[in-house]
């Protein structure tokens, strides 16, 4: 347990740099099973999950070193095709190793992932979709087993929603499975690009990665590769969201701008100046925001659901009445009773949350309650008058990269301090 401690009512000004995607390095990772020999991935950030993900990897045989923002996977000797359950608990994403060790071992069994407790994630679509490659599956008591004579075969898949877990799956196992596999209806992310890039740079020969659908013609064998993950969208949308709710202005460099452009929109709405210029955006806030008609989450090239929290706790001090609907998760509104202690005025019904902006926040005394739902603690904290402790279990340490140092940075004044401290 952690606790970030903040003064706010101080307006975020400065330059910061984002640092490479949590939801493209974990599927990279991941997929180093499969691409047999030395894995070099530049920009991996060091996050939690990241560092589970290694545990994993070791667990299964690979030796995995880090220096700097570089980590080093040598994947030539896989000795396991399990992982126990401690280890799948740590994390949700754990399940992209589905396709991975089946692809490398011919065989799986995993146990239920576990992460943020947002809502429904279920795996049935991974299974559906490896169970068409040849695989055969058997899920009962929390297990699931996969297993596969020879090689998988290529085969035609439509997905009946555009999860990004299940194409990447799929994607990682069809990539030395017979054949062609043609995934239709297939997750859109750029994170979903960034993992074929990979995949190409080790021998894959996949097109169509970035859009509905994705062709993979499979090859023998994968061999080492090195690449650079690409800038992690959601964390930049989250300082812009910061610098915002504080009327700040702020350059963000290593970001790619067409990634963000469904939440740039939304800044622009809000009343926020947002200027390109190459791999860098900066963003000038008015004094005080504007409402925002309405904001859908949606599968990419829509709002993402993960940066919804954060312009969420933004808007409680826009002027007017903001609406929020949130269609991937059904349990992703959990931060929103700590946000009324701040005297955010918020009500939920359903998916749906209606945002009634306040004058000013006060500082008040909050827990996380997931990882996107504790940086919008900490993004009212930064805006309101007084102090505020955010109470963290770990959430945000998942995916953001020592936050403290870049929001101190950024003229934020905000200290961290754990249990034992």
């Amino acid at each position: 347990m952690c606790k970030y401690v903040i003064e706010g009512a101080h307006r975020l000004y400065g330059s910061a740099e984002i640092h490479g995607a949590k939801n493209s390095a974990l599927p990279i990772l991941a997929a180093s099973i499969v691409c047999k020999g030395m894995n070099v991935i530049h920009n991996c950030p060091e996050l939690s999950d990241i560092d589970a993900t290694v545990n994993i990897l070791r667990h299964l045989g690979c030796t995995v070193r880090r220096e700097n923002d570089t980590v080093t996977v040598d994947s030539s000797v896989i000795t396991q095709n399990g992982i126990p359950d401690d280890l799948m608990r740590e994390m949700r994403s754990s399940v992209i190793f589905l396709g991975a060790i089946l692809s490398r071992t011919g065989e799986v069994t995993l146990s239920t992932p576990g992460g943020c407790e947002i809502g429904l994630r279920p795996i049935d679509i991974h299974l559906d979709g490896i169970e068409k490659l040849g695989a055969e599956v058997l899920s009962e008591y929390g297990l699931v087993k996969c297993r596969t004579n020879g090689r998988l075969h290529g085969t035609k898949i439509n997905l009946s929603f555009p999860s990004v877990g299940a194409t990447e799956n799929i994607m990682i196992a069809a990539a030395t499975a017979d054949g062609v596999t043609v995934i239709t209806n297939a997750a859109r992310e750029p994170e979903i690009s960034d993992l074929a890039d990979f995949l190409n740079r080790g021998g894959a020969r996949i097109a169509g990665a970035g859009e509905s659908t994705i062709v993979i013609e499979g090859v023998r064998e994968l061999t080492g590769a090195e690449h650079t993950v690409i800038p992690d969208r959601i964390v930049a949308a989250s300082y812009l969201a910061a610098a915002a709710c504080t009327g700040g202005s702020v350059e963000l460099s290593n970001v790619i701008p067409a990634h963000l452009e469904p939440v740039l929109n939304v800044f622009e709405e809000s009343g926020c100046r947002v200027d390109v210029n190459g791999r860098k955006l900066v963003l000038n806030a008015p004094n005080r925001l504007k409402n925002v008609k309405m904001i859908r989450t949606m599968p990419y090239p829509g709002f993402p659901t993960d940066i919804q929290a954060p312009v969420a706790s933004m808007l409680t001090l826009a002027r007017g009445t903001s609406l929020i609907v949130e269609t991937i998760f059904e349990s992703r509104y959990k931060y929103i009773g700590e946000l009324v202690r701040f005297g955010a005025k918020i009500n939920v019904d359903g998916r749906m949350a209606v945002i009634e902006g306040v004058p000013s926040l006060h500082g008040a005394s909050v827990v996380s309650p997931d990882l996107r739902g504790g940086m919008a603690l900490i993004i009212a904290g930064l805006a309101a008058e007084g102090t505020t402790v955010v109470e963290d279990d770990g959430h945000i340490d998942r995916g953001y990269e020592f936050p403290e140092r870049v929001l101190s940075k950024l003229n934020a004044k905000i200290k961290r301090t754990d249990q034992d401290d």
